[in-house]
């Protein structure tokens, strides 16, 4: 990445809405604003296959492992505005566990890009399921979206909530069940 290309960018930007871009506390903007967009948007160098391939380990439990409340932030690839929630996921394992901070990585890995949440839900998912391959996967996503709440409609802390299963999670209702039983509480918080 040229960084004086992108920092001379956002300069135009703050020109444009009608800033000095000299005074004071703008002269260091430009970096600052182009370092933060390189950490948010980290995901785009991360590989979620090497994060949960350095992390499997062989076990016999065959029952429903969840990581839930797993907060992340992102940005909509429509205004570049923050997408604020938290993740909950699930997955039953097939032979093989995965270690549990990965879960939150492979979050991470989609959520440090910019997004909308149906396709950041999915790709979680398909992640987990295609890397880990167990049985099944449940991920469910309720989000605040900056765009909704700052700007257009104004309307505060409405929440969206996408969901995304796979394997045994879609094929039976009582495992569906169980896992939105057990992240149900996190919806009244």
């Amino acid at each position: 990445m040229d960084n004086k290309k992108f920092e001379d960018s956002i300069k135009n930007i703050l020109e444009h809405i009608g800033e000095d871009v000299n005074r004071e506390g703008l002269i260091d903007t430009p970096a600052r604003v182009r370092k933060a967009m390189e950490f948010m948007c980290s995901g785009y160098k991360e590989d979620p296959k090497e994060i949960i391939q350095k992390a499997l380990f062989h076990s016999t439990n065959d029952e429903m492992v969840v990581v839930k409340d797993i907060e992340f932030y992102s940005h909509c690839e429509h205004h570049m505005l923050p997408i604020i929630g938290k993740v909950h996921v699930a997955y039953i394992p097939d032979g093989k566990v995965v270690g549990l901070s990965k879960i939150p990585r492979v979050v991470n890995v989609f959520a440090r890009r910019l997004q909308i949440q149906e396709q950041l839900t999915e790709q979680i998912a398909d992640a987990l399921n295609e890397h880990l391959k167990p049985k099944g996967v449940a991920v469910v996503v309720d989000a605040r979206h900056m765009c909704m709440e700052m700007r257009g409609v104004e309307k505060i802390c409405s929440t969206t909530v996408t969901s995304a299963l796979r394997g045994i999670f879609k094929k039976e209702k009582k495992t569906k069940d169980e896992f939105l039983s057990i992240i149900s509480s996190s919806f009244m918080k």
